[in-house]
């Protein structure tokens, strides 16, 4: 659960300010939530990010909550906190990236497969080896964000705000890793991505739009390289179209909400360095 405050925290007044219990709100709808397998239900965790962080850097704006973050932060704890403010901005620069090198070779391959009328198998394989490099990277990031876990030694137990911010950070790390996962399409079991494969190619209607539209794009393209190999007439072009097309209408939701999200996440680091060095 998230962090209640009462009379006896040394932090906050008897009564939590509106913008603390706002907080707690979304921390606890996030963490309902936050191990997204839809990308309906991953565009609306980042929305609630944007909305937590939106409230927390109101927060901290307030001279009550500066003066109550320099009583309780020690040296130790301000490079958490600061190290936590990293890791966040670090966890959603790499979602950026991911979504942004994926895109621009979609784009790049659905214009070749237009001008060429068809299929074009060097470019479709490139497509493939350009989805390989993000999920490398995405595993090298989500190593990296549970080694940054492992090594934390902070657990306070009775510093209030710098407990909810350190489970502003928790909550937000979770919705990024779900996040990369999915970006990276192993939210799709390996057992079964032969079985999307058929079911893509053999009968497309029947795919739920919440399935991962990244696995659904890579199934289809590895079917349309198979076709390509084998030399068969390729009729399922414009499927490979179609779920191109909505790889890219994703791709652009997701970047929309992270790109908001990065600024802000910009603004609190800068807030809590203000705030420290004054």
């Amino acid at each position: 659960m998230a962090p209640s405050f009462h009379a006896r925290s040394n932090s906050l007044p008897s009564r939590p300010h509106p913008l603390v219990l706002r907080c707690n709100e979304h921390i606890d709808r996030l963490k309902a939530s936050c191990e997204a397998s839809s990308s309906s239900l991953l565009v609306h965790n980042i929305e609630g990010l944007r909305d937590l962080h939106d409230c927390v850097e109101n927060l901290i704006q307030l001279p009550l909550i500066q003066q109550a973050l320099l009583q309780e932060c020690e040296d130790n704890l301000l490079d958490e906190l600061l190290d936590g403010s990293l890791r966040l901005i670090d966890a959603c620069t790499a979602a950026k990236d991911s979504l942004l090198h994926t895109k621009e070779c979609n784009r790049e391959l659905r214009w070749i497969i237009r001008r060429k009328k068809g299929g074009d198998l060097e470019e479709a394989k490139k497509f493939l080896t350009s989805r390989k490099v993000v999920r490398k990277a995405i595993l090298k990031t989500l190593g990296n964000m549970r080694c940054s876990t492992r090594k934390s030694s902070f657990s306070p137990t009775n510093l209030a705000l710098v407990s909810l911010l350190k489970e502003v950070e928790a909550v937000t790390l979770s919705v990024f890793k779900s996040l990369l996962s999915f970006i990276s399409g192993s939210t799709q079991a390996k057992s079964s991505r032969w079985s999307l494969v058929s079911k893509i190619v053999h009968n497309p209607k029947t795919v739920a739009d919440e399935e991962n539209e990244f696995a659904q794009a890579d199934a289809a393209l590895q079917f349309f390289v198979l076709s390509l190999t084998s030399k068969s007439v390729s009729e399922n072009t414009s499927n490979l179209q179609a779920q191109l097309e909505k790889l890219e209408s994703r791709t652009e939701d997701l970047e929309e909400g992270l790109e908001f999200l990065f600024r802000r996440l910009i603004k609190i680091r800068v807030a809590l360095l203000n705030i420290f060095n004054n």
